[in-house]
Formats: structure tokens, sequence, C-alpha cells
């Protein structure tokens, strides 16, 4: 006989009924996520972008135009596409560009998508050429074209797919090819949230952990959570950890600092790896200019994951300045150096 399990909703966090659900479909993680677009914090425009644009496909029984986003890691790329397939009512296929290795890859996930079902290609600009052309026409016109055959045998053959919506994210949509960027009917950027957003998003998730914070303690993780919603998740669970270990098990503005020194993110959100980034460009080549790929070389870190992860951030609260000679620190990031090695 098989084992019986339940089911749980994360909107309630109570027991919703105890039919026998899939081994493969247990809900083995809580997920922060939220499923609807009304749950969704943050990033007003492009919220309302997509309810317009929801509502207006389900009207006309049609499925939804192609979506592109793009912006830094953690903003909430994939969650939007999770959010698009509940609100269509079709099931999510999530995949890579990297993991699309050739287009039997892509051709076999396209012709298991169903009616208003909603592909999610994350890191779209690195899908390979060869595959990325088998998206043009399944983007267009919902078909695949196969080739059969060599020389003056070949023959091809066009195989029709249900109409389904294509959603890629990319953080760096200047390398997406114009082809493929054309074909997308929606394009909407994504950026770093405001404080107010990320406290909504730190009490709703440890609501949803079952743990108490207080509004300090809330706007203190807000404060170091570098603009991102992710980062405000994973520091809440290393909070909730420090809290529940060394303290009564409620998270306060005390208790976010303890944790965090412990994590080496400081005040302003930074990390080891942003301070030595910093650092390298001051000492090693006198404030810059520089380019990355010298930088990442003293660092002995990846170029990706400094323009990628390290970058956005710093761009954006003003400590780096790019220019074409390459990258060079700003005064407020040598004023908060300064005052680093001070309060040290």
């Amino acid at each position: 006989m098989a084992n019986k399990i339940f089911t749980y909703s994360s909107k309630k966090q109570g027991l919703v009924n105890s039919e026998s659900v899939p081994e493969d479909e247990k809900p083995e993680i809580l997920s922060l996520r939220p499923d609807k677009l009304s749950d969704y914090v943050g990033q007003p425009e492009v919220v309302e972008t997509l309810k317009i644009a929801i509502e207006a496909a389900k009207g006309r029984s049609e499925p939804l135009d192609h979506i592109l986003f793009h912006g830094p890691p953690g903003l909430g790329k994939t969650t939007l596409a999770h959010i698009i397939a509940n609100e269509m009512g079709g099931k999510l296929t999530v995949t890579s560009g990297p993991a699309l290795e050739k287009g039997g890859d892509l051709i076999g996930i396209l012709t298991h998508l169903d009616e208003r079902d909603v592909l999610f290609v994350d890191e779209i600009h690195r899908t390979p050429k060869a595959v990325e052309e088998f998206l043009y026409p399944a983007m267009e016109d919902f078909a695949v074209d196969f080739v059969f055959d060599k020389g003056i045998h070949a023959r091809s053959h066009r195989y029709r797919l249900n109409r389904f919506c294509l959603v890629g994210a990319t953080t760096r949509v200047g390398l997406l090819s114009a082809p493929l960027r054309d074909r997308f009917g929606i394009f909407r950027s994504l950026d770093f949230y405001e404080e107010k957003d990320l406290i909504t998003i730190a009490r709703r998730s440890a609501a949803l952990l079952n743990i108490t914070i207080d509004e300090p303690g809330a706007a203190e993780l807000a404060r170091r959570s570098r603009g991102t919603p992710r980062i405000v998740n994973r520091l809440l669970k290393r909070v909730r950890d420090y809290a529940e270990v060394r303290g009564d098990g409620k998270i306060s503005k005390d208790t976010v600092d303890a944790a965090l020194l412990l994590e080496g993110v400081d005040k302003q959100g930074l990390t080891n790896l942003d301070r030595r980034y910093l650092k390298t460009i001051i000492d090693f080549y006198n404030g810059g200019p520089v380019g990355i790929e010298a930088i990442a070389a003293t660092l002995q870190e990846e170029s990706d994951t400094l323009a990628d992860v390290i970058e956005p951030y710093l761009l954006k609260i003003g400590f780096i300045i790019r220019t074409s000679s390459g990258r060079k620190t700003s005064d407020a990031a040598h004023r908060f150096l300064t005052s680093e090695k001070t309060l040290s």
C-alpha cells in the first residue's frame, strides 16, 4: 500500500488535504516564492505590465507573448516565471542556456509543452547559436523544422508545437543576439529593490519560516541585503540559525548585527569579496582605472563573477565607476573603507 503524502499550503501553513501526491511532487523544501502577482513585492511597473498582458491573453484565450527579463541576479526573474505559469494555468518547465548543448535537447523540451505552458530559460544569452536557431520558428510560428537525410536526399519536415510562452532571463542583455531579442513581445528590466520593499519581504519570509522578527531587525536586515530579495532571504535564514542557537529564538537588530558580523556582511551590505575587490583597485592599481580581467587575475576569481555579482551593486551605490579605460573607485568608496578601518 502506497504511503499517503500530505500536502501543505505555503500561504496558510496548514493541512489542505490528505490526497496522495507523486513522490517527485513532495513539498520537501518550503518555498518562500509568492505564487500570485498580488503577493509579489516590488517592481511595480513590471507587475502592472504582466497583469495587463495576462488578463488580455486569458480574455482572448491566447498564449502570453514571449517575455524577456533582464537585470542583476536575485531580483525575481525566476519567481516571476513561476507566477506567470500559475496565473496562466499552465505548467512551468525550467532550463538554462548552457544546459541546452544541442538542438535535440531543446526540441525534446518543446515537443512536450502543452497549450499555455511556460518554458523558462535562465541565462538565455549563453544558449549556443545552433540551439538558438531552433528557437526562432518555435517562438514565431510555434513550429520546429527537422531535416532528414543528407545531400540530394535531404528533406525538411515541420512539426507543429502547442502554443506556449517563452520566458527568458539574462544578466547581460547586451550579449543577446538581435534576432532572438527582437522575437520577445515583452521586454522588462528588473532593478534593485527599495528598503521598504525588502522589509516587507523579510517580514513575509519570517512568517513563512515561523520566526518572530521585530521592525528594527527587519529594517537592519533589509539595509544589508544589497537591494536584492534573494540575499534578504538568505541572510534571514542565517540570522534565524543564530537566534535559535545563541539567542531567544527572536530576531532583533542586535541579533542581526551579531549574526551578520560572523557572516562578514557589513552595514553597507558589502561582503569580504566586495571589500577585497575595492581594496585591490586601491592598493594594487592606485584607484584605477584598471580592466576587469586584471582585477579578476589579482583576486583569482572569474571575471564573470565580478561583472555579474559584485559590480552591479557597487555601481548602484556609487563605489566604482566604469570608464573606457576600466574600473575606478570613487571618493565614497575611499571614505567608507577608511571609516571601516577606524571602527575596527
